[in-house]
């Protein structure tokens, strides 16, 4: 397997572009292998002949050829007229023990090339398993499969090897012999990534994903992507009424526009949005977080039909404790004043089963009433919790508002950013449950102490980055520049950048006088989405960013609910 530089995929925050996504093709060593063989089955036949080139980015790097005497397996004189290998070529030559090692240090590194690959791939692997050699399971590529998908018999009336090298026009004909197969190979294999390469298909990872169904429709389109800039921005498919299909972001709207008409974009739902788009409209943004940014905008403001956000905008759940002398939990799908101004209130919860199980984890944590009974009414026995000792019974008159108000103190921490109470009684529930050989519902418990966790600590980070008026901040470009932006109350108020061996100071100048008024964050009329303040958490937080100024600290409890989910998400281990 050839080793790839991972550090091509990293993008500052953004999308992806194809050219991120994987190794390019220019880059990549291909071994270009054809064998001569005693006949078509690996199990009982040998060998005679290997033949192989190895090129990088159009240049041939090496050759290896050489016969190969067949051990209990003679050459018929069918194969002999066809190869013009003969058993008297052959009877001096060295077996395959001698020329497989040889082969195989040849080969190292490189991705594997034949025409009809699984042919000659079996007789390898078939020759290291008889020799006891590690097969190195490199990448294969089939020039048959690539040619099939690339050429359709309108084009070529068959895939045979001599067919695709006089279409080609390749600079060796084929004739049954190893090595001018493998070279006439090579020409075939540089003519195919050509016509990749002209529908957008230019690394390695993707030629790998290529499949037949529906490219030939797709890669009519490419054409949609033309005149798009190679530059960070939001691009916007739209059908022939000009109705708004998808929209998405890059750092190169070229590139991953055009990534949308090649067969490395396998999702089924972008087959059919593609098919029905007539036009693609760039927005130009100056940066790839303001890209990102007015994306998940755009998203909620037109719902289009092929994004899947679009599908649920803004759908959030969630706690809150009810006005009562004995208060239970309640799951609610908005926030009022009055919840807010209570400051009980936990969640979101990105679904209303997600809130459920939170409140089952919580009453099971701590004595919460959870039937609706009314206290006052003496006619009420003690419910199935209070039974058990899960409460205590206050609708039964089994106790007082203040004795089960002091019994929930580990609630009301939770409910102003401690947990340490709350995950003291979830591990102490895990380990009865376990002792009690209770497996799944402990790792229930496992898993539902992790999503309320994730869910507040959410909110927390949120909270805290929205409770500041104004934050600068600057993250440097490859290219030596840096990529600015403004952010007031966990919103993005402005974009833009400064050029390489340029102060950023007089750009960011600017950038304040233009950026927009965001007024202090209301949790009940939320101006900014949650998606968004997480986008700009998260590209303060890569590791890259620097701060330029803050209006004030940017910080979060030692002990809250971030460093709590921090901890939790590596210290509980699966249940088992």
């Amino acid at each position: 397997m050839p080793s790839f530089d991972r550090s091509r995929t990293h993008t500052r925050g953004g999308q992806l572009s194809l050219a991120d996504l994987g190794t390019p093709l220019h880059d990549v060593d291909f071994v270009v292998v054809d064998l001569e063989t005693t006949g078509a089955h690996s199990a009982d036949n040998a060998i005679t002949e290997i033949g192989a080139v190895r090129v990088r980015g159009g240049d041939v790097l090496g050759e290896f050829q050489s016969l190969v005497r067949p051990v209990g397996s003679a050459i018929s004189p069918f194969v002999a007229r066809l190869t013009g290998i003969t058993n008297s070529m052959v009877a001096d030559a060295p077996r395959i023990e001698a020329v497989l090692p040889s082969f195989l240090e040849f080969m190292r590194g490189a991705v594997l090339v034949a025409h009809n690959a699984p042919f000659d791939v079996g007789f390898l692997r078939a020759a290291c398993t008889r020799l006891d050699y590690t097969w190195p399971a490199p990448k294969v590529l089939d020039t048959v499969t690539l040619a099939r998908r690339a050429l359709p018999r309108t084009e070529v009336r068959n895939h045979k090897l001599a067919t695709l090298a006089a279409f080609f026009g390749t600079d060796t004909d084929p004739d049954h012999r190893a090595l001018s197969d493998a070279r006439a190979t090579v020409g075939v294999l540089h003519g195919l990534f050509e016509i990749y390469g002209s529908h957008g298909i230019v690394t390695l990872e993707d030629l790998s994903t290529v499949r037949t169904t529906g490219w030939s429709r797709r890669r009519q389109k490419t054409h949609l992507a033309d005149g798009l800039p190679h530059a960070p921005g939001v691009y916007t498919f739209l059908d022939g009424s000009r109705r708004v299909l998808y929209i998405g972001s890059s750092g190169n709207m070229h590139s991953r526009v055009r990534s949308y008409f090649t067969e490395s974009e396998t999702r089924g739902r972008m087959t059919e949005m593609v098919t029905a788009a007539q036009e693609v409209s760039p927005l130009l943004c100056a940066t790839v977080l303001e890209a990102r940014v007015r994306e998940v905008r755009l998203i909620g403001e037109l719902e289009p039909p092929y994004n899947r956000r679009s599908k649920r905008p803004e759908k959030r759940h969630w706690l809150t404790e009810t006005r009562e002398d004995f208060p239970r939990l309640s799951a609610v799908r908005s926030l009022t004043r009055e919840r807010v101004d209570s400051a009980r209130i936990l969640g979101p919860f990105r679904s209303a089963a997600s809130a459920r199980a939170a409140k089952q984890l919580l009453e099971t944590v701590f004595p919460l009433r959870s039937c609706t009974a009314s206290p006052a009414s003496a006619r009420f026995a003690p419910c199935a919790a209070a039974q058990v000792g899960r409460c205590h019974g206050p609708c039964a008159g089994q106790t007082d508002p203040a004795e089960y108000a002091h019994s929930l103190a580990g609630l009301r921490a939770l409910f102003n950013g401690d947990p340490g109470q709350f995950l003291a009684g979830a591990r102490q529930r895990i380990s009865d449950l376990a002792s009690q050989e209770r497996f799944e519902a402990a790792a229930e418990v496992r898993d539902s102490v992790g999503r309320l966790l994730h869910s507040t600590a959410g909110l927390s980070t949120r909270t805290s980055l929205r409770s500041i008026t104004e934050i600068v901040a600057a993250e440097r470009r490859e290219d030596g520049g840096w990529d600015l932006a403004v952010i007031r109350h966990g919103r993005l108020a402005a974009a833009g950048s400064s050029h390489r061996g340029v102060s950023p100071y007089p750009a960011i100048d600017a950038l304040l006088l233009s950026a927009d008024f965001v007024p202090p964050h209301d949790p009940v009329t939320q101006l900014t989405a949650d998606e968004e303040t997480d986008l700009l958490v998260s590209w303060l937080s890569n590791g890259t960013t620097r701060l330029v100024r803050s209006s004030s600290a940017w910080t979060q409890p030692a002990h809250g609910f971030e460093a709590a989910r921090f901890a939790w998400t590596r210290l509980v281990r699966p249940v088992s």
